[in-house]
């Protein structure tokens, strides 16, 4: 644990309220972020010997952020972990610049550590239909979470969902048509094409469900208590159906909207389109499911170039 000063630790509070009411960033990037600043302040507690302030940051050196950075290396942080630690400071610095509490642009110079290119693990199309047309047989055959379950799968493979965008929908945001609404990152909102397999497997399932009158306002996937589904179940439950069906440890919710990318660029979908389909604010975020076929994309291009 570490004390700061009192002018950090308001400073640090309206930094934090600023990420939640000006960016709208979610509770996991909140805390992410939080536990980056805390981190990177008990360090300085330590190399300075008393709970850091704002003078004290503002004299901050940049061997002293290197030396934060070695140690964050040093207790196996991994190189996406630090390269996030980096930016939570650069971001806290810039936004105490901007707001004339301190000017340190030392940080600026500090070197993130070189990423390796990770790219998304699909699914291939067989395993990705299995995993949802075995959900409730494997799952829970006789009960409406077997049900519940299979919805939200179809879902996020059908409609190319984040888990939480999926788990944050509420009843008023089913599918009653061809689309769906969907908040994203930042409280951006989109609209996604909605399968009719997907109305499908939804209505099954509230049909099932024990709770047979929602509210508009109520969560749509709902856990066994009644409360709104937790990430954590729904990852425990594919966790069982990938074991179950002999699936690799890479098969996880999110996998499932990797493959929805993959196989719609697979089949010669335009990567705008996708992008759109995804909510990506940057279109080199998308271009990375280029590079996870490039067999199928070498098909495609022989079967529609225009070249005869």
């Amino acid at each position: 644990m570490f004390s700061a000063a009192p002018d950090l630790q308001d400073t640090l509070d309206r930094w934090l309220q600023s990420l939640r009411s000006e960016r709208q960033v979610s509770k996991h990037t909140l805390r992410a972020y939080s536990q980056d600043i805390r981190d990177f302040l008990l360090f300085i507690t330590r190399h300075k010997g008393t709970p850091p302030s704002l003078d004290i940051l503002s004299e901050l050196k940049l061997q002293d952020f290197r030396g934060w950075l070695s140690k964050r290396a040093a207790e196996d942080a991994g190189a996406a972990t630090r390269t996030r630690a980096v930016s939570t400071l650069r971001s806290f610095f810039k936004w105490m610049d901007r707001k004339g509490i301190i000017h340190n642009p030392v940080i600026q110079h500090l070197r993130t550590p070189k990423l390796p290119k990770k790219l998304p693990r699909a699914l291939d199309i067989k395993q990705a239909q299995d995993l949802i047309e075995h959900a409730t047989m494997v799952l829970d055959d006789s009960s409406w979470i077997g049900l519940r379950d299979q919805a939200l799968f179809t879902l996020l493979y059908g409609c190319g969902l984040r888990i939480d965008e999926a788990l944050s929908l509420n009843y008023g945001d089913r599918p009653t048509g061809n689309s769906l609404r969907v908040t994203g990152k930042g409280r951006k909102q989109r609209q996604v094409p909605a399968l009719p397999i997907v109305k499908y497997s939804i209505d099954a399932y509230l049909t099932a469900c024990p709770k047979q009158h929602f509210d508009m306002d109520e969560p749509l996937f709902i856990g066994a208590r009644g409360g709104r589904l937790h990430q954590g179940v729904a990852q425990k439950q594919m966790r069982t159906l990938r074991v179950t069906l002999g699936l690799p440890d890479s098969v996880t919710p999110h996998a499932l909207r990797h493959s929805f990318a993959s196989h719609i660029l697979q089949n010669g979908g335009n990567l705008r389109v996708i992008q759109e389909l995804l909510g990506h604010v940057s279109l080199s975020t998308t271009q990375r499911y280029t590079d996870l076929d490039n067999d199928a994309l070498f098909d495609i291009h022989a079967r529609f170039h225009p070249r005869k």
